[in-house]
């Protein structure tokens, strides 16, 4: 069953000469509890596919249809509700109040729907403790690392049992240890039965999704179905051409850099025998 529908959607910016085209035409179902990774270069409508699919946006053109509901043209206020009950937001830069501790960053998204306090920070302790954090409620985020403030902003995503999690660059400002915690972390919620979109540069992460799509110029330019834990085919020959590229232009460099030895070395030897049998012919002389 699909929980996400768009066709022929658009969105365009501006207006006659200066209208800027972000999503061209674009359609596609996604099934619920599929890992879906969005890949593609800077300005390729990434983002603002996030942002329709997140309410955070509507179509200039087209449909959207969410659970089965027809959201394109849905009022203000209930998109919002729309979005609160259904979708839970990670984000590259963490995005948590600086002020505020850990737990009450986590149960903000209770508050919002009207739950008591008691019962907000008794379920964002549980969350937290499922990703890991659980020792560290009461510590702000200043006091925490890269890799536990995503954690802790995964956490906020789940605290509302959102049927969709949408993850903008989640590892972007991360290192690589806290990158396999944060996408094993992501996995995991996956495997719970939620639907996931993923934007991301980085081909090694498509591996813990269940299908990617690669976006250019607004359009879905192709769409790949892919097993959980293996890279889908057309990242894996992408990266073994960059592998050769690389390993080839590194032989070369060796071999313009053995070529160039001699030519620098030689004649400096020549040189220094010249010098020696001057020095012998002076002495036979002598």
């Amino acid at each position: 069953m699909a929980i996400i529908e768009i066709s022929n959607a658009s969105r365009i910016f501006g207006f006659g000469d200066a209208a800027t085209i972000a999503l061209d035409d674009v359609a596609i179902n996604i099934e619920k509890g599929e890992f879906l990774a969005i890949m593609g270069p800077s300005g390729s409508g990434k983002t603002t596919l996030m942002n329709t699919i997140g309410l955070l946006d509507r179509p200039t053109h087209g449909t959207y249809k969410l659970e089965g509901r027809d959201v394109a043209k849905m009022r203000v206020n209930r998109r919002a509700k729309m979005r609160r009950d259904n979708i839970g937001f990670v984000f590259q830069s963490f995005n948590l109040l600086p002020r505020v501790s850990i737990i009450e960053n986590v149960s903000l998204p209770l508050l919002y729907k009207g739950m008591g306090q008691t019962k907000r920070l008794k379920r964002a302790a549980a969350v937290l403790e499922q990703v890991g954090l659980s020792e560290r409620e009461y510590f702000y985020p200043h006091q925490l690392s890269g890799g536990e403030l995503q954690r802790a902003a995964i956490a906020r995503a789940l605290v509302n049992n959102p049927s969709i999690i949408i993850a903008d660059e989640p590892t972007g400002n991360l290192d690589s240890e806290s990158t396999r915690v944060v996408m094993e972390l992501l996995g995991e919620v996956h495997k719970m039965g939620n639907t996931i979109l993923m934007v991301t540069h980085n081909p090694i992460l498509t591996r813990y999704a269940s299908r990617i799509i690669y976006m250019r110029d607004g359009s879905i330019v192709y769409d790949e179905a892919s097993a959980v834990g293996e890279l889908p085919g057309r990242v894996e020959r992408a990266l073994q051409a960059v592998r050769s590229s690389r390993e080839e232009e590194r032989l070369a460099g060796v071999s313009d850099y053995i070529r160039a030895i001699p030519q620098n070395k030689t004649p400096a030897r020549k040189s220094q025998r010249i010098k020696k049998q001057t020095t012998r012919t002076r002495k036979k002389r002598s």
